[in-house]
């Protein structure tokens, strides 16, 4: 069963009782920050949320929405087409583990295709696979643990995609930034740019924001905290704006 949800004026078809896009895929879409980009990749795209979103932002660029599950592969080029971004917008079912030069048919992501990209982005699951409660629902599963995607896959063929000085942008745990900022690295991709999430300023960060930069050099900026509470049950008005409403997904 789907339902029809709204947010940012983009209509969006969500699987009832399976995966549902949060407040991550907003702030990360809104964490982007290029004047201009062209060429965009969406690893693990679900639904397609962060891909219409920045479709929206960036009326000239062409985005590739990179899924592995069967039903969110539909489910993404069902909203691709609600939004009427079918000419902008395409979906691609394939295991990201599998992109490489030549790779994924060689028509979809062949030689041509390789250093072309101006930004990846990732919202990617969170939670090693022998921690917390795994979901009894495969979407939600490997939504939040790293069944199908753990974080140290999305590096390799990020690298492969992007041009140089190309950016990667993901959001993840803060108990875990010196792990993706590690494997980052690994694979020539500088972290340059770093928000912190809070609940409000009196919290721990919850999550954070990672920009890094392909061949980049050494030199990391953290911005101001985002802080998405500004008393009991009231959204800051930062968080409003770039909602652009009151109601925020859980």
């Amino acid at each position: 069963m789907l339902t029809l949800d709204t947010i940012l004026d983009i209509q969006l078809y969500q699987h009832k009782n399976g995966y549902r896009f949060s407040a991550d895929a907003v702030l990360l879409s809104s964490f982007v920050s290029v004047p201009r980009l062209y060429k965009i990749a969406d690893f693990g795209a679900g639904s397609g949320i962060i891909g219409i979103i920045l479709a929206r932002k960036y009326p000239s660029a062409e985005i590739t929405l990179i899924e592995l599950q069967e039903s969110l592969v539909k489910l993404a080029q069902k909203n691709v087409a609600l939004n009427d971004l079918d000419k902008r917008v395409k979906v691609v079912h394939t295991d990201i583990r599998n992109l490489k030069p030549g790779g994924v048919g060689g028509e979809l992501f062949g030689n041509e295709h390789v250093h072309s990209f101006d930004l990846v982005v990732s919202n990617p699951p969170f939670r090693k696979t022998n921690t917390g409660f795994i979901s009894p629902s495969d979407e939600r599963a490997s939504a939040r643990h790293e069944i199908n995607l753990p974080i140290s896959a999305i590096m390799k063929p990020a690298f492969s995609l992007l041009k140089h000085h190309g950016r990667l942008c993901v959001i993840h745990l803060p108990e875990r930034l010196a792990e993706v900022m590690e494997v980052m690295r690994k694979h020539d991709l500088e972290p340059k740019r770093l928000r912190f999430i809070h609940s409000n300023e009196g919290s721990e960060a919850k999550m954070v924001l990672i920009e890094a930069v392909k061949e980049g050099r050494m030199g990391l900026k953290v911005e101001r905290p985002l802080y998405m509470y500004a008393g009991k049950g009231n959204y800051t008005d930062e968080v409003k704006a770039i909602y652009g409403r009151e109601v925020i997904p859980d």
